[in-house]
């Protein structure tokens, strides 16, 4: 089941809106951190800065074919061989990884999805005790016009909410200026 269009810009244009290496130390991912999935990995702006701080492996979960080969061609470029890149429609389907088996979750601009819990609660399944879940979004702001419509742009608030109900307990909430927030959540 693919997520609501939230109308992904070209590569070249998506790559403006981050310094996600910047955005990854924040949300607190360093080399104490050993295994991570991220939920719809895209073209990997996450992916792979991630793959270069971490001590152990990603997986790189989406459903589109083409961000699953795209993650693949950088990590070989790159010569990391600790990217795991998965064709996969977690949201219909689960990650497929096991119970308690990462350290980090990312869930970033996906939870405009129609069944945010849903995801949210597959996150709590796979991290280990104490785990934690970065959430990135879209502000809701008439004023930012790319992502996704406001109408189905999720609020800080909503998210955390969504995440409690899942079992996450709340850790802080980031400006991660100028687009967006993020919300680190704990297992």
């Amino acid at each position: 089941m693919r997520i609501r269009d939230s109308d992904l810009p070209k590569e070249e244009d998506w790559v403006k809106f981050f310094n996600p290496k910047r955005a990854l130390v924040r949300l607190g991912l360093d080399r104490r951190v050993r295994d991570v999935a991220d939920f719809g990995c895209g073209y990997g702006t996450f992916t792979i800065p991630a793959a270069q701080m971490i001590s152990g492996k990603i997986y790189a979960l989406d459903i589109d074919p083409e961000f699953v080969r795209t993650v693949e061609r950088k990590a070989k470029e790159l010569n990391l061989n600790n990217v795991v890149a998965c064709v996969r429609d977690f949201v219909s389907e689960g990650s497929g990884l096991g119970d308690s088996s990462v350290d980090f979750v990312f869930l970033f601009n996906i939870l405009h999805a129609v069944d945010p819990g849903g995801i949210l609660k597959e996150a709590y399944r796979v991290l280990k005790p104490g785990g934690r879940a970065g959430i990135v979004h879209w502000k809701y702001d008439e004023k930012i016009r790319d992502g996704p419509s406001m109408d189905i742009r999720p609020r800080p608030e909503q998210c955390r909410r969504w995440a409690e109900a899942a079992g996450f307990h709340f850790e802080k909430e980031l400006d991660l200026k100028p687009y967006h927030y993020g919300i680190v959540m704990r297992k």
